[in-house]
C-alpha cells in the first residue's frame, strides 16, 4: 500500500523535548518506519516550521517527510495552528495528488480536519488517530486548558467522516462513545515501544548521568513538569516511604519552569526536601540507564490519554505503580506487571508502593511479567502490523465497493 500519514505539528524529525515534540513524533516516526519494513511505501506529511527544510526529505528508515507549507516558515505553539488548517488542507490536497496514496492516516485532530477535506476532494479512505481527545483534557484542564473553543465540536465532525478511527487505547473508545461515535467504528491499537533501546540489559545504554542513590530505595518519575502530572502526589505518598528516595526527570535545561519550583515548595513544606530531586530534562540516550536505577517507575497522572513511560519502564524490567486512568488501564496490569492506584490518592499510592519495597522477589516476578507483555504486545513491528491489518479492511471494502459499482461488459 502506498500510504500518507499526516501530523501538522508533531515533525518525525523534530527533536524529542521541545515544547510541542513527544510522543507523537515518536508514534509517527516508528509507526512509518514499522510499516515500511512490512513493504508499504510511506510518506509523512507536516507542517514546515523552517524555511530552511527541504520540501521532501528522505528518511534512513525509509519512509519520506513531506513539508506542507501554511503559516508562517517558523515554531507555532500547536494551540495557535487553528487558523493556518485551511491553507495547510489546501497544500495537502495537491501534494496528495502527486503521491496518490490508497488511504490517508490523521495523527491529532487538525490533521484530521484538514485529511478529511483533502480525502474528501481525493475520494480517499480517512483513518484518524486523536492521540487525545478535547473533551477529555477540557474535563480535566478545567479554564487551564488553551485549546481552540470549537475543538470538541471539529473532533466530532472528523471523527464521523472517518472512514475508521484507531485509538490507542480501550478508554478512548468509552471517551468516544460519549461524543456519539459508536464503538464499531473504532479499533483499538497502541503506542509502542523501542525494545532495542528499552532493555534490562544494564550493559546497553549505560550512563554517567544516572544520579548516585541517596537512599535506601529509588522511586522515579518521568514526564513532562505540568500540574495534570501528578508529581506532588508522589512527593506526598513519600511521606509514608522511610528510606526513599524521588527523581523526577523532565522538564527543560535552563530556567526552572514555574512546575519545577511549585513541587520544590511542596516538598519543603512537607519536610521531605531532602528525598525529592528534580533532575530536569534526560536525553533519550541516558533514559533507560536511569530507569533501570529505579526500584519502581511512579506515574501518577490525573489523566494520560495513552502514557509512554510505563511500556519504557517494563521494558527495562522495572515495575510500574501507576494511576487507573487513560491508556495505563491498558498496559499496567494490576497484581501481575505493577500496580493500579486510583488517581490523586497519596495514600493508597504510598500503601501500593510499600508493599512493592518490602518483597524484592515480588518486584522481580512483577518485572518478568512486564517484560514479557511489553515483548508480546508493545513492539512497533506489532504496533505497525495490527495498523496495516485495519488500513487493509478499508482499502478492501473500498475495492469491493468500487468494483461492484463499476460497469459491466
Amino acid at each position: 500500500m502506498r500510504i500518507a500519514l499526516v501530523s501538522e505539528h508533531a515533525s518525525p524529525l523534530a527533536a524529542i523535548g521541545g515544547v510541542d515534540a513527544g510522543g507523537q513524533n515518536v508514534h509517527v516516526a516508528e509507526l512509518a518506519a514499522g510499516l515500511v519494513r512490512l513493504g508499504h511505501s510511506v510518506a509523512v506529511y507536516t507542517r514546515r516550521d523552517d524555511a530552511e527544510l527541504a520540501e521532501r526529505v528522505e528518511t534512513a528508515a525509509g519512509y519520506e517527510v513531506v513539508h506542507v507549507p501554511a503559516g508562517p516558515a517558523a515554531p507555532v505553539p500547536k494551540d495557535d495552528l487553528w487558523p493556518h488548517m485551511a491553507a495547510f488542507a489546501d497544500h495537502l490536497t495537491e501534494m496528495l495528488k502527486f503521491q496518490q496514496p490508497d488511504l490517508v492516516h490523521a495523527h491529532f485532530w487538525m490533521s484530521a480536519w484538514a485529511s478529511a477535506r483533502a480525502a474528501r476532494r481525493l475520494n480517499l479512505p480517512l483513518h484518524v488517530t486523536f492521540h487525545a481527545l478535547g473533551s477529555v483534557k477540557r474535563r480535566y484542564q478545567g479554564p487551564a486548558d488553551t485549546s481552540p473553543l470549537n475543538r470538541i465540536r471539529v473532533e466530532v465532525a472528523v471523527a464521523t467522516a472517518a472512514d475508521r478511527i484507531v485509538a490507542t487505547a480501550t478508554d478512548e473508545v468509552r471517551e468516544l462513545a460519549l461524543l456519539g461515535i459508536p464503538s464499531s467504528k473504532v479499533s483499538v491499537v497502541p503506542c509502542g515501544v523501542d525494545l532495542d533501546h528499552f532493555t534490562p540489559d544494564p550493559t546497553t545504554h549505560g550512563s554517567s548521568a544516572v544520579p548516585e542513590r541517596s537512599c535506601r530505595y529509588r522511586l522515579l518519575s518521568v514526564g513532562r513538569l505540568v500540574p495534570r502530572k501528578g508529581y506532588d502526589i508522589v512527593i506526598e505518598a513519600l511521606t509514608r516511604l522511610p528510606e526513599t528516595e524521588l527523581l523526577i526527570a523532565g522538564g527543560g535545561d535552563a530556567t526552572p519552569e514555574p512546575e519545577h519550583d511549585r513541587l520544590a515548595a511542596v516538598a519543603e513544606r512537607l519536610g521531605v526536601a531532602d528525598r525529592v530531586r528534580l533532575i530536569g530534562q534526560i536525553a533519550r540516550t541516558d533514559m533507560p540507564a536511569l530507569l533501570r536505577s529505579a526500584d519502581l517507575v511512579v506515574c501518577s497522572p490525573w489523566y494520560e490519554p495513552f502514557g509512554i513511560v510505563p511500556l519504557e519502564a517494563m521494558a527495562c524490567g522495572v515495575p510500574v505503580v501507576a494511576s487507573a486512568v487513560g491508556g495505563m488501564l491498558d498496559t499496567v496490569v494490576d497484581a501481575v506487571t505493577g500496580a493500579l492506584v486510583p488517581p490523586r490518592d497519596p495514600v493508597a499510592l504510598a500503601e501500593a508502593v510499600g508493599q512493592m519495597l518490602e518483597s524484592p522477589s515480588r518486584r522481580a516476578e512483577l518485572a518478568r511479567a512486564g517484560l514479557e507483555r511489553v515483548r508480546s504486545r508493545y513492539s512497533w513491528d506489532r504496533v505497525a502490523a495490527d495498523t496495516a491489518a485495519v488500513y487493509q479492511q478499508t482499502v478492501g471494502r473500498q475495492s469491493a465497493g468500487q468494483a461492484l459499482s463499476a460497469p459491466l461488459g
